[in-house]
């Protein structure tokens, strides 16, 4: 985060905002991934509410309310993610020019079933995130159609960034970051690679989850892999992060400075981008551990996380007053 971004997301904080926001605008995804926390019974609080059962928006009423909520919040950085959004691909066709002339940080994560628009590359605040379901074999099979193959070429001409989630199931082969790293450096479209661990629910058991041990060995891997590949864009300091995790979203910098709205663009998701009652112990978000590496930073021999838990305490007073204010009027 670079120091112009955090004074004004400082600033952001002090006023009563959130800096973040992040938009699920489409219930809808051609895949069925197994362990996907957006469709998770838990992900929306349970009781029967799902992301699949909620409503959702279409066209320019999509178009309309979505930016309506961005205006309302007035975050600095927005996150569109659903579903895919890119099930909506003609709504972001104006939705998109839309938050650039704003001055607003888009990112968009899609799985690429749908050509990324080559023209999209003239939005400078605009990152397009990829996400990939580990080597060929282990990705088309978890993530059909939109296949190794079907990526590679709805990217070309494109710039976006790789990111995967490590699952138990990789841990299981030596040399399967090298490999997939490997591969994805050398495609002329990919700008960054980014990694996160799979974080489960309290109490849930599968595959998917890693046992304490190979955390540790993960790390290390990306820590040497790092230096052989700079395209891994992880540094050092975050990911020392995975080894020790906010203990809860109280404790998450990027819990409590992010806005979640699902897709009837109404619905909160709580405490965090996963829903439900994520295990904080075995939290694998890099967001997460990204903002908690800035938190461990000083200045003046203070903390950023102590500057941000004060600015955060005036900027609750500040809504407070401000909605006092409203009450009155």
């Amino acid at each position: 985060m670079k120091a112009q971004e955090l004074l004004h997301s400082w600033s952001t904080i002090l006023s009563g905002r959130k800096p973040l926001m992040s938009i699920e605008i489409t219930r809808e995804c051609p895949l069925r991934c197994p362990g996907c926390y957006a469709y998770d019974d838990a992900h929306l609080g349970g009781n029967g509410v799902t992301l699949r059962v909620l409503s959702d928006y279409k066209q320019d009423e999509l178009v309309v309310r979505m930016l309506a909520l961005v205006d309302e919040h007035r975050p600095l950085h927005v996150s569109i993610v659903g579903g895919d959004p890119m099930v909506r691909y003609r709504e972001l066709e104006k939705i998109l020019p839309e938050l650039d002339e704003r001055g607003i940080h888009v990112q968009l994560v899609t799985s690429a079933f749908r050509p990324i628009p080559m023209h999209w590359t003239k939005f400078t605040r605009l990152n397009v995130v990829v996400s990939i379901d580990g080597l060929q074999p282990d990705h088309d099979e978890r993530r059909k159609p939109a296949t190794y193959e079907r990526i590679l070429k709805n990217i070309q001409g494109s710039r976006v960034t790789i990111h995967s989630t490590i699952t138990g199931q990789m841990m299981k082969r030596e040399g399967y970051f090298e490999e997939f790293l490997a591969f994805w450096s050398k495609i002329p479209e990919i700008k960054r690679i980014w990694m996160s661990i799979f974080t489960p629910q309290h109490g849930a058991v599968g595959p998917e989850i890693l046992t304490p041990e190979e955390r540790v060995r993960v790390i290390g891997e990306l820590g040497k892999l790092r230096t052989r590949f700079p395209v891994l864009d992880m540094s050092e300091r975050v990911l020392r992060e995975f080894l020790h995790p906010p203990k809860s979203p109280d404790e998450c910098i990027f819990a409590r400075t992010t806005e979640i709205v699902s897709a009837d663009l109404k619905t909160r998701v709580t405490p965090c981008q996963f829903g439900g009652n994520p295990d904080c112990s075995q939290c694998g978000c890099m967001a997460s551990m990204g903002l908690a590496a800035v938190g461990h930073l000083e200045i003046g021999g203070i903390g950023l996380g102590k500057i941000f838990r004060a600015s955060e305490r005036i900027g609750r007073g500040v809504d407070k007053l401000r909605n006092s204010q409203k009450e009155v009027a």
